[in-house]
């Protein structure tokens, strides 16, 4: 097929994308698209949070040519010839699930000094694919971050309003929450939220399906290309973790006694652990001020809060996972290492979380779930659903 027709028909592809675009988009593309002045940006975030929607809409915008790297209309030419050909056309490409082409960073290596006043945007959903290779496209690509979605966009999604984002600690806590609820009947959109508002794909149903095969994809194919060879023995080890995390009340593991139970070495576990975290399937919490994933005393809690509930699983951890989920993206939090004080330490603040019958012990905030407005240090924990 010549490389006209190629052309025409990934066009006709992606005018068929925009055209089921959604009308209201996530509120965090405003802030995506303030980011993406470079001209060589890799996106990369979890599966289903509206990477492809978000390079939809900025396809149609400037005029760039997306294509989708498992498209199988690639494989019927030679593709930096047909990557010539769109930008001799186009005022730049944009590849979605980069990482199905074959020596993927070569390419966009190639593209980049061949064509110095041309747009390449990439993107892929694991961000360990990305890291991989970010080392030799450094000088070149800026990796930028599509996160979960929040609270505050998923009202949004729900209602059309744009309630302005919170700003912890400094914000009137009192005042901001008053003038939420005075717009929405937060308390039930923060309900359904937990249960299936981190990702916009909720809105077209079957949101437990979904999840579950995210969850099977996340750790049969992404864990691979961070860990290298994955046993079926390994495979095992990571669905205990889950289950564990899924069903304890205590959200850390026994590293000695998984260990022995799955005859793995130390060495290994950890870097599955690690691999894990960096697919975005769990946070691993330190505790103090700790780098290291696997020290003792860390606390592990699925990246995506949504699972407790999507699993039916211990959903009073789901308390700790969100905090950690939230304030994760706005700064350092780490496991307090006097846990008679607080729970965690956030940008110096001792934070506690509970229900209604916890002690502020010496925090200087306790986060509860069955409040709406902030009482003295108290605040209700839907707020942190509002950072962006």
């Amino acid at each position: 097929m010549e490389l006209d027709r190629m052309i025409e028909k990934l066009e006709l592809r992606m005018n068929r994308l925009i055209s089921f675009l959604p009308e209201r988009k996530r509120l965090y593309f405003d802030d995506l698209e303030e980011q993406f002045q470079n001209r060589a940006i890799l996106l990369y975030g979890p599966r289903g949070v509206g990477k492809t929607t978000f390079l939809l809409f900025m396809a149609k915008k400037q005029n760039l040519l997306y294509i989708s790297g498992d498209d199988p209309l690639l494989l019927s030419c030679p593709l930096h010839s047909l990557i010539e050909q769109i930008l001799m056309n186009y005022h730049g490409i944009i590849i979605d699930e980069v990482h199905s082409l074959p020596n993927w960073s070569l390419i966009l290596k190639n593209i980049y000094d061949s064509f110095p006043n041309r747009i390449v945007w990439a993107s892929d959903s694991s961000s360990v694919i990305l890291r991989q290779t970010v080392v030799d496209l450094s000088r070149r690509f800026v990796l930028i971050k599509l996160p979960l979605m929040s609270l505050r966009e998923y009202i949004y999604l729900e209602t059309g309003k744009v309630i302005d984002r919170l700003r912890f600690p400094s914000e009137d806590l009192l005042g901001y929450a008053t003038e939420v609820m005075r717009q929405v009947d937060v308390m039930n959109y923060f309900k359904d939220y937990r249960e299936k508002g981190t990702r916009p794909f909720y809105t077209e149903g079957n949101f437990r399906e979904k999840m579950m095969n995210i969850l099977e994809k996340t750790i049969y194919y992404d864990i691979t290309h961070f860990v290298g060879a994955v046993s079926d023995n390994h495979f095992g080890v990571m669905k205990a973790i889950i289950s564990h995390l899924l069903y304890s009340e205590i959200p850390t593991i026994n590293v000695e006694s998984m260990c022995k139970e799955w005859s793995i070495g130390k060495p290994k576990l950890y870097q599955l652990l690690m691999a894990m975290e960096q697919v975005g399937l769990i946070n691993i919490v330190p505790k103090g001020k700790v780098e290291r994933p696997y020290s003792k005393g860390s606390k592990m809690f699925f990246a995506d809060p949504t699972l407790y509930y999507v699993f039916e699983g211990e959903v009073g951890n789901f308390r700790e996972a969100f905090t950690v989920f939230a304030l994760k993206e706005k700064g350092k939090i780490y496991a307090a290492e006097d846990e008679r004080e607080a729970d965690f330490i956030f940008e110096g603040l001792k934070l506690e979380i509970g229900g209604k019958k916890k002690s502020s012990k010496s925090s200087d905030f306790v986060l509860r779930d069955d409040i709406d407005l902030p009482l003295r240090n108290v605040i209700p924990l839907w707020m942190l659903g509002m950072l962006w």
